[in-house]
């Protein structure tokens, strides 16, 4: 016999997997543009400006955080109080410049929105890049019509793995309970600030990132890419 902790444990849980889905918020880099090698390349060069000689794969994997997260895993905190601002707007000119032009939607984003959208669903997108990045990453999957919140880096005090972003886009969309709301997103930094502003999270792994990882991040469930989510939408947390 189930001891009354159990039990109102199971029905928390059933609670929770029977609410119905209302929003979807999806994280932008290494999710629906393919340009995390091109942030990881142009950090680490950035990096290499300012005298810091650091492995490139170790980089990589700290693309999903802000900058200001990100240079803590390489600088000092004097180095940042005194080149912090500086290293991230070199960083910022040398992708703008460089590498963005380059960067491409992956198939099939725009069908799968609209997709959520013709399910009823909302759509709000919570990235760590700032607003003009995500202007143009919107242009390039041909979202912009099927979006109804957004929150950027510039819209919060701390980026990921911080919850402030993801839970300002819930805050945005009025009505939406963390319960009733799904992140998508490609890296354990996603999952984590999903997780400390009440949200679960499938992940996507076309940004690279390990499925070990992000399931041990918390991810739900995972799935290839956009293109994948959308073809098995209806086995989905998405779906259900």
């Amino acid at each position: 016999m189930e001891s009354p902790a159990i039990h109102r444990q199971r029905r928390t849980q059933l609670r929770s997997e029977h609410t119905m889905l209302k929003a979807v918020i999806f994280d932008v880099d290494g999710t629906l543009v393919d340009s995390v090698d091109a942030h990881a390349r142009s950090w680490w060069e950035t990096l290499a400006e300012f005298g810091h000689d650091v492995d490139y794969e170790r980089v990589r994997h700290q693309i999903g955080k802000g900058g200001d997260q990100l240079m803590r895993e390489f600088l000092s905190d004097a180095e940042i109080r005194e080149n912090g601002g500086r290293i991230e707007k070199a960083r910022k000119d040398r992708y703008m410049r460089r590498y963005i032009d380059g960067v491409r939607g992956f198939p099939k984003v725009r069908e799968l929105f609209q997709h959520i959208r013709d399910s009823g669903r909302r759509v709000a997108l919570a990235s760590s890049a700032g607003g003009d990045e995500l202007g143009a990453y919107k242009e390039k999957t041909r979202i912009a019509d099927l979006v109804e919140e957004e929150t950027s880096k510039d819209d919060v005090e701390q980026s990921k793995p911080h919850p402030d972003i993801f839970q300002a886009a819930l805050d945005q969309l009025c009505g939406v309970r963390a319960a009733e709301a799904i992140v998508v997103g490609d890296t354990p930094w996603d999952a984590i600030a999903a997780k400390g502003a009440g949200l679960r999270m499938v992940g996507v792994l076309c940004g690279g990132f390990d499925e070990k990882e992000l399931r041990e991040a918390g991810c739900i469930a995972i799935f290839q890419s956009p293109a994948d989510l959308l073809a098995r939408f209806d086995e989905s947390p998405l779906g259900a």
